[in-house]
């Protein structure tokens, strides 16, 4: 079977790193400014009036690029017609909002692409800490200009370096969490995410709940670095699905997911 060709999705990374440009800068503006914050989710999940600025200009730039494509967001409605798209647009406008709004720097744009429910490019734009994060299937991951590494399965001599959610550590095997250097995750998902890829984290754990924009972008990197995301079971996360939540998820290096993954009670609690 041939590879897919990996040019169309460098046009679309190039067209998604210039939006999230526009929108580091939308989002710099309003940064330290006591923007405007409201709250949803019976007040559990603050909303920025940068993230509605950012929602409605990638909308603009993206689609008016790229008509034909699906779009996802945090911040926009949900319909279903984007289930009919092959390729769909997932956003995050700003992911860790929390600690953007409390001034902290960890805080990042999230632009996906996933075509026929799997991630195809992705950007991450973390202005706040001079960063942007991009790859696209078959070209690489970057975090700025510097190409990141693939993971290397090898012996492991120390204690894997895992952020571990507190909701994930009650459904962990007694005495499981001996075995682990637990980290703190921070406030964005999706950076947690990528630290993975990098390599400066093992794994991370994440949470019920996480929705595809948290994670669509950062699944890109992971793809590009040997890594993978997977539910419970080992399945690959997929993408464009009509309920954009999921379940406990596993981002690793394909080696280490199967040690990890043993660490978790099973569903009946054994």
């Amino acid at each position: 079977m041939m590879k897919p060709d990996p040019k169309p999705y460098a046009d679309d990374l190039a067209l998604m790193v210039e939006a999230s440009r526009l929108a580091a800068d939308i989002a710099m503006s309003h940064f330290r400014q006591d923007p405007e914050v409201w709250y949803k989710h019976g007040g559990r999940s603050p909303v920025s009036e940068a993230d509605i600025a950012i929602d409605e200009l990638l909308n603009k730039v993206l689609l008016a690029a790229r008509p034909d494509y699906g779009w996802l967001s945090e911040e926009a409605e949900d319909t279903e017609h984007r289930l009919a798209h092959r390729r769909v647009f997932i956003i995050d406008p700003i992911d860790g909002t929390r600690a953007y709004v409390a001034g902290r720097p960890d805080w990042c744009v999230s632009v996906g692409l996933v075509e026929d429910g799997k991630p195809v490019a992705g950007v991450l734009a973390a202005p706040a800490r001079g960063e942007i994060w991009h790859g696209h299937s078959g070209g690489g991951a970057f975090l700025n200009d510097v190409r990141l590494g693939t993971a290397e399965p090898g012996l492991q001599d120390t204690p894997l370096r895992v952020a571990v959610p507190d909701m994930v550590a009650k459904v962990m095997r007694p005495g499981a969490q001996d075995s682990l250097n637990k980290v703190a995750g921070g406030p964005s998902l999706a950076l947690r995410v990528a630290a993975v890829a990098q390599g400066e984290l093992d794994g991370v754990f994440v949470r019920p709940q996480a929705s595809e924009w948290d994670l669509a972008a950062a699944d890109t990197l992971l793809g590009e670095t040997g890594h993978v995301l997977v539910d419970r079971a080992g399945a690959r996360m997929l993408y464009n699905e009509p309920d954009p939540s999921r379940g406990l998820l596993l981002a690793a290096s394909r080696g280490q997911v199967p040690g990890l993954l043993a660490l978790l009670q099973s569903p009946d609690g054994h």
